[in-house]
């Protein structure tokens, strides 16, 4: 990994880490890459890697913090079950105040030039349609988000421009979710909507049980030039 850790204070008094990794430049548009919910792993620290070499100075939040900070689970099945326990006690409010508190660090910090968005996967899909909505953050990537379906009166509230990535056979969203998000996103013409036929959740994660190389490049690819345009030349 070629990054660094940061600290990130809260307006509540609390701090904690973020993982940064900046472009060859050494400076560039910023990106919030928001957490599976396996923690800040080396998976996530990778992606981070990746995003930043193709221009983007990005930081990764430890968001389950207030729970216990410096959470890097794997994906054996001893991590799954801790990683679920510690989804149950997330609380997701702190958590995009967190995400906010990250977003004002990341445009003050010196790595950062410009408009700063947010991109996430699974947990930090659902993050990041829900920075699109309370935050001012610049631009959404959101992945396979679990439980938008729930906050689909959010959608109202977004204002900069955001694209949705989905797994048609995703076991933790249902077809009749999906049709709710799709609903309450149709007309919108700042939010991309996609659905991946034949795969399943987490078809973008390189070496997982479900990733599939032709879905996750056309998302990926999608994902990118929605940044370039969104947030500038990288």
């Amino acid at each position: 990994m070629k990054g660094e850790w940061i600290t990130v204070s809260t307006p509540d008094g609390g701090s904690f880490r973020a993982y940064l990794s900046k472009p060859p430049t050494g400076k560039g548009p910023g990106l919030l890459l928001l957490q599976e919910i396996f923690g800040v792993n080396e998976t996530m620290r990778a992606h981070a890697d990746e995003l930043a070499n193709h221009g983007y100075a990005v930081f990764v939040p430890d968001l389950f913090w207030r729970i216990e900070s410096a959470v890097e689970l794997d994906y054996s099945p001893e991590g799954w079950q801790r990683a679920f326990d510690f989804y149950g006690k997330f609380d997701e409010v702190k958590g995009v105040e967190d995400i906010a508190a990250t977003l004002a660090a990341a445009r003050r910090h010196a790595a950062c030039a410009g408009k700063v968005g947010a991109l996430g996967y699974c947990l930090g899909g659902k993050l990041a349609f829900l920075t699109g909505s309370r935050t001012d953050v610049d631009g959404s990537v959101c992945y396979y988000g679990v439980g938008i379906d729930k906050n689909v009166d959010e959608f109202a509230n977004v204002r900069s421009p955001m694209i949705l990535h989905f797994a048609e056979l995703d076991k933790f969203s249902s077809p009749e979710a999906l049709a709710k998000i799709r609903a309450a996103a149709a007309g919108r013409h700042q939010i991309e909507l996609y659905v991946y036929p034949g795969v399943d959740h987490a078809f973008a994660r390189i070496g997982g049980d479900h990733y599939d190389a032709a879905a996750a490049e056309l998302a990926n690819s999608r994902s990118l030039a929605f940044l370039r345009r969104t947030l500038g030349p990288a």
